[in-house]
């Protein structure tokens, strides 16, 4: 499985995944728990909470349009936890990987 690393899935978009699949059109993106405000171990900061808040929330909206943005423009996109076990997350990855580039040759697309 081809992928490359750190790179934009769409050149024009200011946006970079952790991983990326071209020939399947997967993105995958591995998000710290407190740059985007994990759900389970994200803890506020105590001092510069006008300033933290903010951001953190910023980042999740950048999250979510990202998510969208690369799903309108047909990729596969995959959000992981940098706690989430990286055993499973290879193996939903490769899953992804081999469903899309099946779907892509299946419609003959390249």
């Amino acid at each position: 499985m081809r992928y490359s690393v750190a790179v934009r899935p769409i050149p024009t978009l200011r946006r970079t995944a952790d991983m990326v699949f071209p020939r399947a059109r997967v993105a995958v993106f591995v998000d710290g728990c407190y740059w985007h405000g994990c759900p389970v171990h994200f803890k506020a900061p105590a001092s510069h909470t006008e300033y933290w808040g903010p951001k953190i929330e910023r980042n999740r909206a950048r999250d979510a349009e990202t998510t969208r943005v690369l799903r309108d423009a047909g990729w596969t996109v995959l959000r992981f936890w940098e706690h989430d076990d990286a055993a499973t997350c290879a193996i939903a990855i490769r899953a992804t990987v081999q469903d899309c580039t099946g779907a892509r040759r299946a419609t003959g697309q390249k």
